[in-house]
């Protein structure tokens, strides 16, 4: 039961932040590494992503699959999530104390886990 609650908390909060970089994706570009070329290209790649494997999440045949591709996911943002840190950068309005921009990068490892999990079977043990 716990598993499939926090399966739809994780759906649905990839799904509306993965539709927040295409309707605003500022944010999200001025947080992405300045070594990187095509920045609002790896927004859109980005949102993408979280979109299809949070709904990926809720369907038994693609479940696994969307655990795999939002675990690379987090891998693939977590420079971006450092260079927040580093220049201490605000996503959109949000003005964060240092502490809580380093305090995000190990929720990196809770989301990875936290994918893992729900992506395997419910009855799964």
């Amino acid at each position: 039961m716990i598993r499939r609650v926090l399966r739809w908390v994780l759906a649905v909060a990839m799904v509306a932040v993965g539709v927040r970089h295409f309707t605003d994706p500022e944010p999200f570009v001025r947080i992405v590494p300045a070594a990187l070329p095509a920045k609002l290209a790896l927004v859109w790649i980005s949102g993408a992503a979280e979109v299809l494997g949070g709904v990926g999440l809720l369907f038994p045949r693609t479940r696994r699959w969307a655990g795999y591709g939002l675990i690379a996911l987090y891998f693939a943002v977590f420079p971006a999530n450092v260079n927040m840190a580093l220049n201490h950068l605000p996503l959109g309005d949000a003005v964060m104390p240092t502490w809580a921009l380093w305090a995000r990068l190990p929720m990196q490892a809770v989301l990875i886990a936290l994918a893992w999990w729900v992506s395997r079977d419910d009855d799964a043990r």
